[in-house]
Parts: structure tokens; C-alpha cells; sequence
């Protein structure tokens, strides 16, 4: 897999005119694990949503740049196509779109010049969902129609797989699913970790972080990172939670 890097540079966005995010700036590169904590309202999930395109948020100041190239100002899908992915941390449901019309048309969007044979593909996707626990009759059912949240986010994790991203974020992964299901999740992040994917983890608890341990840690409070350090911080995080942590 190619070497690839995301550079966010004083990033700040705004929502219906409040500003979220203050001035980020951040870089990950492939085959790192970072994770990004901070209380909550602190601007996690906004920074995840800014950096794939979210309509709802505006960008007023900063830079997103892949492998140097600016996307800033790109549409969701061609952040997509320039390797970014998030998995969302409320995903919704779309009554009437099949999992199987998704996927499909997804990864043709992102690989035009791969045409995998439809059964190949298929037969792809079975392996995934197997291996993240997901019945092979999900394949047949709308997206989130009715699913638990942990359904829900192992179909992120699925989608996470199939679409071989090389920068993920994952907007708490690990909230909804079980022991057995997070070891589950945990195994295919690590898959991808040993081929060189970049992850930004954002939680609130260790949880996750006892199976992915990142190598670096960021602190987000009230729209900045105000500190960075390794997998000690979260631990102490897990311990003291976040008032020990002064900008």
C-alpha cells in the first residue's frame, strides 16, 4: 500500500455560526495509531464529520491536505476516493437501499478500474461479514433498517474493510458492542493497522484502547488539542478522567 499522510493544519469550523473547532492541527500517516479523547461537547465527532465533508459544518480557517494535495474544500467523495473513511458514530438507516446495492456501487466508485467480477466481490463480502459477525442475510437488507446500534457499527466496520481505505476514522467504534464483538472489531483494525492503514480512534474511555493501543494520544477541549502524548495519557484519563488536564 502506498505511504499516505492526512495534515490537518489550524483547522477551525463553525456549525449554524458557533465556532467548534478552534484551530486543530494534526498529522497522521500510514500504519500509525492515534487516538483522540476529551470530554464530552469537547469536538470529536465534529472534527470526524469536518474532515470528511460533512455539509452541516463550514470550514472557516485551515487546511486538510492528503499526501499534500488540498481538500479542504473537496466534496465527501472525493475525500473518499483520495483514501479518507469515517465510521460514523450514530449511523443512520436508509429504508430502501439493499447493503449489497451499496457496497457494490461504493466500491466501483472508488476502484473504476478494477471490475471485479460480481461473484468474486460478493463472495468478498460474505468472508467480511463473517468475520465481524454479521449474517450473511444482513447482505439482502436495507442499510441500518431496524439493526441494533452494535449491528450498526460492525456494518461500519464491514464497510471499513471492503472500501480499504488508507486513512480511518472511527467515531467511537467500540460504544454498543459487546466483549466478544469488540474483539471482533479490534481484530480488523489490526489487520488493517499491519497493512499500513492510518487510524484516528476518537473516544471518551479506554475501552478500545486496551486492544488498539495507540501510539500517540491527543486531548480535545473546547475545540483544541490541548495535549499530546502516548498511550500513558489515556491511562490516566481511565483513572483520573479529564481535570487534570489544564491548557
Amino acid at each position: 500500500m502506498t505511504d499516505m499522510a492526512l495534515k490537518i493544519e489550524n483547522l477551525k469550523a463553525e456549525v449554524e455560526g458557533k465556532e467548534i473547532l478552534k484551530g486543530i492541527d494534526l498529522t497522521i500517516n500510514s500504519g500509525e495509531i492515534h487516538a483522540l479523547m476529551g470530554p464530552n461537547g469537547a469536538g470529536k465527532s465534529t472534527l470526524g464529520e469536518v474532515l470528511i465533508g460533512h455539509p452541516n459544518y463550514k470550514i472557516t480557517g485551515g487546511k486538510i491536505l492528503i499526501n499534500g494535495r488540498d481538500l479542504t474544500n473537496a466534496t465527501p467523495e472525493e475525500r473518499a476516493r483520495a483514501g479518507l473513511f469515517l465510521a460514523f458514530q450514530n449511523p443512520i438507516s436508509i429504508s430502501g437501499v439493499k447493503i449489497s446495492t451499496f457496497l457494490r456501487m461504493a466500491y466501483n466508485n472508488l476502484y473504476p478500474d478494477e471490475k471485479m467480477p460480481l461473484k468474486e466481490f460478493f463472495n468478498m463480502v460474505k468472508t467480511v461479514m463473517k468475520d465481524v459477525d454479521m449474517d450473511e442475510s444482513f447482505i439482502s437488507r436495507s442499510i441500518n433498517d431496524g439493526f441494533s446500534g452494535g449491528e450498526r457499527k460492525r456494518f461500519e466496520v464491514l464497510q471499513m474493510v471492503i472500501l480499504k481505505p488508507k486513512i480511518v476514522i472511527l467515531d467511537e467504534i467500540d460504544s454498543g458492542l459487546d466483549v466478544d464483538a469488540l474483539k471482533l472489531v479490534s481484530a480488523e483494525i489490526k489487520k488493517m493497522h499491519d497493512q499500513k492503514v492510518g487510524f484516528l480512534i476518537i473516544t471518551h474511555y479506554q475501552r478500545i484502547l486496551k486492544d488498539i493501543i495507540p501510539e500517540f494520544v491527543h486531548v480535545l477541549k473546547d475545540g483544541r488539542i490541548v495535549m499530546n502524548g502516548d498511550n500513558k495519557v489515556s491511562d490516566r484519563i481511565e483513572d483520573e478522567g479529564y481535570d487534570w488536564i489544564k491548557e
